[in-house]
């Protein structure tokens, strides 16, 4: 993993840009103080983005809603939870 300023990362934009296309993950700092990340696309992201593409999947944006009309058996999720965090 490589560390870069802010100001070297603005000079030299492609050059990392192609460093991380080849899978390499880039630390930006600011006045030494990690702030962010580059990394290549993940692969869940991708295969959404070919889903969404080919028309197997479509999405609006904003959070999911959920599933609906869908009877659910057995106790909700929250007590299970916390059953099983005692």
């Amino acid at each position: 993993m490589t560390a870069v300023g802010i100001k070297e990362l603005k000079s030299k934009l492609s050059t990392y840009i192609k460093r991380v296309h080849q899978g390499e993950i880039i630390v930006v700092t600011d006045h030494g103080k990690e702030v962010a990340l580059l990394s290549p696309i993940s692969n869940e992201r991708q295969a959404i983005k070919s889903l969404l593409e080919a028309g197997k999947a479509s999405w609006a944006g904003g959070k999911p809603a959920g599933i609906k009309g869908i009877p659910i058996e057995g106790p909700p999720l929250a007590e299970t939870v916390l059953e099983e965090r005692r």
